[in-house]
């Protein structure tokens, strides 16, 4: 995840604001050379220098050529930080985000949990229900293709009624006795207990 980023001379300026307001810098008081900073904060002195002009423009330092710099408003700086104050609550909405992700993959699973329960309930049903449909998909050696459900005398043969069909991707309802068996058909049948297993066998011969 991208993190809200602001530039390094920005985070020292607010660093140094809220030492300003913190007491730790008094107004009146000089603060270290941009040299002494560099070293403090591991940056150059170029970056200090641009961290300065902010507090300048805020006029929370005063920077002047032989007096160094120097503390001028602890209110200056207390405004300038509530300018950033925002930037806690970007960390807790990161958190949030955090939270959510794994709140969805929790649901995520769930879901999926359902979704075997289902299909494990419709297999179940195919031999408490003779209304719930069985599936049975017409693979390529099956010896029936290219004939006509009437032809192979489904019912006769397998006790099975076929109530549709799946035929790439579209579904058939009610296709009737002259529809052509297919490869990669899947035939939706109703029949008793026992017509899952005849039909399977009968489509394997």
């Amino acid at each position: 995840m991208q993190r809200a980023q602001i530039p390094t001379y920005e985070r020292i300026a607010i660093d140094l604001a809220n030492r300003i307001y913190d007491g730790k810098f008094k107004v009146g008081e000089k603060i270290h050379g941009r040299s002494t900073l560099a070293s403090e904060y591991k940056v150059s002195p170029e970056t200090v220098r641009r961290a300065i002009k902010i507090l300048e423009d805020v006029e929370i330092v005063k920077s002047t050529k032989g007096s160094g710099i120097v503390i001028s408003s602890r209110e200056n700086a207390y405004k300038y930080m509530h300018r950033f104050s925002n930037l806690a609550s970007i960390k807790d909405l990161e958190k949030e985000i955090n939270s959510l992700i794994v709140e969805r993959e929790k649901i995520d699973e769930e879901l999926f949990e359902s979704v075997r329960k289902i299909m494990d309930y419709s297999t179940k049903l195919r031999h408490t229900n003779p209304l719930a449909p069985i599936e049975v998909e017409v693979l390529s050696g099956c010896i029936h293709i290219g004939q006509t459900i009437s032809e192979v005398k489904f019912w006769q043969n397998t006790g099975g009624t076929v109530i549709g069909m799946k035929r790439k991707g579209e579904l058939i309802i009610s296709p009737g006795p002259y529809a052509l068996i297919l490869e990669g058909d899947v035939l939706l049948i109703i029949g008793d207990d026992d017509t899952y297993e005849r039909v399977v066998h009968f489509m394997e011969d």
